[in-house]
This record gives structure tokens, C-alpha cells and sequence, in this order.
């Protein structure tokens, strides 16, 4: 990579980085392309080399935070799902929970940015991609019957995704331990997993 090349890409994610803070101090609506600019040390101007919006730094927020949460999945959800292993659910499960305070500031912002399109249309992207996964691995272990299989990994992922919406706003309300072992029950039984 050129001298150029990287200095390009440490001003983007400084612009990543400062945007982020400032949708945590001051809220996605508060914050203007200028207050991130003026955090990043640089100008509209420079901001509109790499971005053409706000909703395009979410975007990129966004990308970045399934960059995080996919980098820990070994084995993937897709092999997960087909190996019906109960302890392998849970591992997963497990491992998500444990990533909720790592990705809260990039979620309480992109529900703070629900509204625009372009992040809508992400999020709806990435929520798309995790039942795709799944019924992926439904479909090579041939369990369930296929018109079942994408609404099963469906309301699997939706649970997930609306605990970690209360947990992100209310914190554990059950103790963890709880909301894992009924989390792995539910998805279990969604899943048609053995308990092994």
C-alpha cells in the first residue's frame, strides 16, 4: 500500500472513529457532517472525498460492526446450524452475548438512523444474510421440512436480534445465564438440534 493509499484509509476510519463518538455523546440526529469533520482535525470538504452522506458513514459503521461480529464466528453460523449440536448453539449463542458490549455503540446508533434508507436497507441486508446462513445450514443437514426451514432460522435470528435491542437499551434484566440457556432451548427447538 502506497503512503497515500494509507493515509487515505487512516482518515477514513478517523472519520469512522469520530463519527461514532459523536452519534454516542450527541445522537445520530444532533450530529452534522461538520461536527465530524472538525472532530477528525479536517474539513467538509475532505469528509466529502469519502463519504457522500452521514447515512454513508452509518453504512460504513455498519459494515465494520458485521465485520466484528462475523471475525469471531469459527465455526460459521452456517455450520453451526447444520451440525443440530446443542453445545455448538450455545458456544455460538454464547460468543454473541459476549460481543453485545463491543457493538452496542454501532447498534444504538444505527437504531438512532433507522430512518434513512440507506441504513435501513443495510440493516435489512445484514438481518437477511443471517437467515440465509442459516437455512443454509438447515438445508445440508436436510432437518426440517424446506418450506419451514427460512421461517424457523427467521424467528431464531429475530430473537437474537430483539434481546439484543433490550439488552442494548435495559442491560440484563434476567441474569445472562438465564437468557442463554433459553435462547439455546428456543433455538434448539427451532432448529430441530439434538441435545447432546
Amino acid at each position: 500500500m502506497s503512503l497515500r493509499a494509507a493515509q487515505k484509509q487512516m482518515t477514513y476510519e478517523l472519520f469512522l472513529a469520530k463519527a461514532l463518538e459523536l452519534f454516542g455523546t450527541k445522537g445520530y440526529a444532533a450530529t452534522t457532517i461538520d461536527d465530524i469533520a472538525t472532530a477528525a482535525g479536517s474539513t467538509r470538504t475532505t469528509f466529502y472525498l469519502h463519504f457522500s452522506s452521514k447515512a454513508d458513514v452509518m453504512s460504513a459503521l455498519l459494515t465494520k460492526v458485521d465485520s466484528i461480529l462475523t471475525a469471531a464466528d469459527d465455526p460459521s453460523l452456517t455450520e453451526v446450524v447444520a451440525s443440530g449440536s446443542r453445545a455448538l448453539i450455545r458456544q455460538f449463542l454464547d460468543r454473541k452475548l459476549t460481543q453485545w458490549d463491543e457493538i452496542e455503540p454501532y447498534m444504538t446508533a444505527s437504531y438512532q438512523a433507522a430512518h434513512e434508507p440507506d441504513v435501513a436497507a443495510k440493516t435489512e441486508q445484514w438481518f437477511e444474510s443471517a437467515v440465509a446462513d442459516m437455512t443454509a445450514g438447515l438445508d445440508r443437514a436436510a432437518r426440517l421440512a424446506p418450506d419451514r426451514r427460512r421461517i424457523r432460522c427467521v424467528l431464531a435470528f429475530g430473537q437474537l436480534e430483539h434481546m439484543s435491542r433490550r439488552y442494548f437499551s435495559l442491560g440484563w434484566r434476567t441474569p445472562r445465564e438465564i437468557c442463554l440457556d433459553e435462547l439455546t432451548a428456543s433455538w434448539c427447538y427451532l432448529l430441530d438440534a439434538q441435545n447432546d
